[in-house]
């Protein structure tokens, strides 16, 4: 659908990675024969995208398990680069309970069609009442020859502030901006590291350093769709995530040297929605009888996670790297200023 296509083009421009797009007519198809199995195959398409996405928020917000003193303050930009697990480039359609449609045998990959992720085949579907009647779904990102790895990169900044008793407060934020002709971006997070060393008897003076950290993530994206409809359909894609982290941190500095870790659990959803009313069997003027919010996508990602990594300090000047045991694992790498 057209809708859909341009949600995954103004995120692509957020993010900085190209999504390919479904193609209009395929989903089209796809809604038209069942709107219920299209959109099992839709979330089953987007789902580990969806998924990374959303935890990538949780990555980046710390190099350190020492907060600042008081008045310090340091601005960070990470790049973190999630990898897909090989069992999820593909999906079974057999294994989503569709009632109407099904893929066909003749289908490259059968009985496998690719998720977003995937390879770059169009997978060819049919009804089960006439399997004569077939159309081709969406094809794969094709990451592993695109780029050498399936791995999805999410940017992020923040600005991190030190406040009393061993404290710090981080933010990240992008005002409501405008993207492309018709779409908008915003988000929110914030985060609090705080030393726990200090309120332990017996190791409150052991020469390391040992916090707590809590860090929550708000994305929206929204695009509106057919602005110029003369029927006022309200059409409109919605693209959001939460991401929320918790953890403890243990960290030792050698000189301009730091070794750090972290034990904690993520928690993170998203959701990806068509709104409005859409004329999905093209019978023309007939409001009253089109599909109202097609598609209502929810996707969860929580879990354990178990970070390692290491931060050189010059002057000013952060850099930092640090892997991430979790459902994706991720590699991050970050550049940074900063001060007390």
């Amino acid at each position: 659908m057209r809708s859909f296509c341009r949600v995954s083009v103004l995120f692509a421009v957020f993010a900085a990675f190209s999504i390919p797009s479904f193609a209009q007519d395929d989903i089209e198809e796809l809604l038209q024969e069942s709107v219920v199995d299209g959109r099992k195959l839709i979330g089953a398409y987007v789902d580990p995208f969806m998924k990374t996405l959303s935890l990538g928020l949780n990555q980046g917000w710390y190099n350190t398990a020492k907060p600042h003193k008081i008045a310090g303050v340091d601005l960070t930009i990470t790049v973190n680069a999630l990898t897909i697990p090989n069992d999820e480039l593909l999906f079974r359609p057999d294994r989503l309970g569709l009632t109407q449609l099904e893929l066909a045998p003749n289908s490259a990959g059968y009985p496998y069609a690719p998720t977003i992720v995937g390879p770059d085949r169009e997978p060819t579907f049919q009804l089960k009442s006439d399997p004569t009647q077939t159309f081709q779904g969406p094809p794969g990102l094709n990451l592993e020859e695109e780029i050498g790895s399936n791995k999805v990169p999410v940017p992020m900044v923040h600005l991190g502030f030190g406040l009393p008793k061993g404290t710090d407060i981080k933010f990240r934020y992008i005002p409501t901006l405008d993207v492309g002709d018709d779409g908008t971006v915003k988000m929110f997070g914030i985060g609090v590291m705080h030393d726990i060393k200090q309120w332990i008897p017996g190791i409150k003076l052991m020469p390391f350093d040992l916090s707590a950290f809590v860090g929550y993530s708000k994305f929206e994206l929204q695009s509106l769709l057919d602005a110029d409809n003369p029927q006022n359909l309200d059409q409109r894609g919605i693209f959001t995530m939460n991401a929320t982290t918790m953890q403890v941190l243990i960290g030792k500095k050698f000189s301009v040297i730091t070794f750090y870790g972290g034990l904690g659990y993520n928690i993170a959803k998203s959701n990806l929605a068509l709104k409005g009313q859409y004329d999905i069997n093209g019978d023309g003027d007939e409001v009253d009888q089109f599909e109202k919010d097609p598609v209502d996508l929810n996707f969860a990602a929580s879990g354990p996670r178990a970070t390692i990594g290491t931060r050189l300090k010059l002057a000013v000047f952060t850099f930092h790297a640090d892997y991430t045991l979790q459902k994706y694992k991720c590699l991050t790498v970050g550049f940074g200023i900063s001060v007390r």
